[in-house]
């Protein structure tokens, strides 16, 4: 599989050019028209919507992207995890809700390093019904160190384990069966003390509540009161946990990364295609340069900010190392998105601010992108150490 074409230049493989143009019309021709009738902030589509979409989903090989084949996801790697979350989030809701769940929503890749019979009751029910699940890591205690961080606790009594603690800013679990709950087993207040729990939410003394923020799709804060988990729904063994969470949170940055570029994107074409018809004091906004220049600007920016989301899923798909590569994609892609997103407000001024519009939508949302899945300042951290080598102590 060659990145080189014919001239030398680089390019996406063909066959990711073709899921990229498949994946762009059908957001484009279903996805975007069965949305718009939506109101503003909604973050679901009916059920009698949403059922057709997913079944044509299926057959267009976009049904669960990041899950295994042999599990009943199309079983895509890290670049075709990312060239889809880029089209999939071009959608009024897609920040959140890529492609308004029209290709399903991923367990976490950790419940695939679990054991055959744990994928099969959780995973594969999951998948197969286009479940959401949830993961359960932050704490109000320190949610950008979550290994050391981690107060609630598991102590492990006859054939189950006693959770207890809560959770914070948890996406989802208001709308799934089950997750992957974080919890500190052992003595250790580092991260080989932690440990990972299949947790269902009908389990006895788990309770949840949304936390009203920014965005329509609440987080929740989850409360473990003495609550019941069979030892068998350990996955991995005691002490294991943050290597399992690791896994998930590293790879998971490519197409987090990917999505915000792909809104960004999308406002931009939005942008173009207002100023090059808005008039004002006897010119096109077009032809001013002040404009032309925002436009060039957000060109160039989201261009880059995507070839390192590239470049790093490249990396990936061969085995190597990409948690510096991560940290780079996660901190560029979500600045230059916002930012981004913010000039385009700009160019159609009080319209960009307009509920008709999604561009307020988006901009609020992109807002929380660079705290979510670790803050800027926390990703600026690992590259700093990375590069510093000995001189400081690896994050």
């Amino acid at each position: 599989m060659s990145a080189i074409d014919s001239s030398g230049a680089w390019e996406l493989p063909h066959e990711f050019r073709q899921m990229q143009n498949t994946a762009r019309r059908f957001m484009r021709e279903r996805v975007r028209p069965a949305e718009a009738p939506l109101p503003h902030d909604a973050y679901a589509l009916p059920d009698e919507v949403l059922k057709p979409l997913q079944e044509e989903a299926k057959r267009l090989g976009f049904w669960h992207v990041e899950s295994p084949s042999e599990w009943g996801g199309a079983g895509l790697n890290l670049l075709g995890q990312a060239v889809v979350a880029e089209e999939s989030s071009q959608c009024k809701m897609g920040l959140y809700i890529p492609a308004c769940h029209a290709f399903g929503y991923d367990p976490p890749n950790s419940i695939f390093l679990g054991r055959k019979d744990q994928i099969e009751k959780y995973a594969v029910p999951a998948i197969a019904n286009g479940d959401k699940t949830f993961v359960a890591i932050s704490e109000a205690s320190g949610g950008s160190d979550p290994g050391r961080a981690i107060q609630t606790r598991a102590e492990k009594r006859g054939d189950r384990y006693i959770l207890n603690g809560t959770k914070l800013w948890i996406t989802g679990v208001g709308q799934s069966n089950w997750g992957l709950v974080f919890a500190r087993t052992g003595p250790s207040k580092g991260r080989d003390g932690v440990s990972s729990f299949i947790v269902e939410k009908s389990f006895k003394g788990f309770s949840y509540k949304p936390v009203p923020v920014i965005r329509s799709y609440f987080p929740y804060e989850i409360t473990f009161q003495d609550c019941e988990v069979p030892e068998e729904n350990r996955l991995g063994n005691e002490g294991e946990g943050f290597k399992l969470a690791e896994t998930w949170l590293v790879h998971a940055r490519i197409p987090y990364a990917a999505a915000v570029i792909g809104v960004a994107q999308a406002a931009l074409q939005l942008a173009i295609d207002w100023v090059k018809q808005r008039e004002t004091f006897g010119s096109r906004l077009a032809d001013k340069q002040a404009i032309q220049w925002m436009i060039a600007d957000s060109e160039i920016e989201l261009r880059a900010a995507r070839l390192l989301v590239y470049q790093a899923a490249w990396k990936g798909d061969l085995g190597q190392d990409i948690k510096v590569d991560a940290s780079i994609c996660k901190v560029y892609a979500t600045e230059i998105a916002g930012k981004v997103v913010d000039r385009c407000i700009q160019m159609f001024g009080g319209l960009g601010l307009a509920r008709e519009m999604p561009l307020e939508r988006w901009h609020r949302e992109m807002r929380i992108k660079r705290i979510g899945e670790g803050p800027s300042e926390v990703h600026r951290m690992v590259v700093a150490r990375d590069l510093l080598g000995g001189q400081r102590k690896k994050a």
